[in-house]
């Protein structure tokens, strides 16, 4: 875990959303999150359409002993993160232990607080969307002085939730990625590309062209199969 004994100012926090895109690709974080480049394709339409009822917040409501509250934002100068979590729900779970709920103004008993994502697709092989829910739920934690346990990502193609358990290695792991993302910005330095499969997935793949930067030997091989080939 990172020992991190500083808390963030709020002139340095970035988008905690953006630990999503650095999960996925650091050099993609940069592009869109320092220089401000951003390029649509079906997948990220496909995920703004999927939000739009979620980010409404005036259409919080309540179930029985459910709470949902859309919309919500999350601010964790730890992380030196903010953004808004899709939807948090509180719980009404009088005999859960009282480090792992909260009181709400107005309302009966005690709430376990549980924040959702939701996400387009289907469940990743990789965690990228798990620790953007883990740094929500630590934002939280920080907010409201509570313990939280689990989360969980709501997979538009599949329907269904996926429950998150927030243990110590996927903490860690949020952690370790906010503190190289600050990093960055710190020094003002754009990551190296490292080509992988991901890349054909990206829509900023034209801007970052990964089969000209992830070395000068590429380069060098390049040049001389494309520029100087005999006729």
């Amino acid at each position: 875990m990172v020992d991190n004994m500083y808390n963030y100012n709020d002139e340095e926090l970035l988008l905690l959303s953006g630990i999503q895109h650095f999960a996925f690709c650091e050099r993609q974080w940069a592009f869109i999150h320092m220089e401000q480049q951003w390029m649509e394709n079906t997948k990220t339409i496909e995920g703004k359409y999927i939000h739009q009822r979620v980010d409404n917040p005036l259409e919080n409501e309540t179930r029985r002993d459910i709470r949902i509250t859309r919309s919500v934002p999350v601010i964790s100068k730890k992380l030196g993160l903010q953004g808004v979590a899709d939807v948090v729900e509180f719980i009404l779970d009088n005999d859960a232990p009282e480090l792992e709920t909260v009181v709400l103004e107005g309302r009966y008993g005690r709430w376990r607080v549980t924040p959702i994502e939701y996400k387009r697709g289907k469940p990743k092989k990789d965690d990228r969307d798990i620790v953007q829910l883990c740094a929500q739920a630590i934002a939280l934690e920080e907010m409201l002085k509570v313990k939280i346990t689990k989360g969980y990502l709501y997979y538009h193609e599949i329907r269904r939730r996926s429950e998150i358990i927030f243990e110590e290695s996927v903490r860690t792991r949020a952690e370790d990625l906010a503190s190289r993302m600050h990093s960055y910005i710190t020094n003002n330095c754009i990551p190296r590309a490292k080509k992988a499969k991901h890349c054909s997935q990206c829509s900023l793949y034209e801007i970052c062209q990964p089969d000209w930067s992830t070395g000068f030997g590429n380069v060098q091989k390049y040049l001389r199969e494309t520029l100087y080939e005999e006729d």
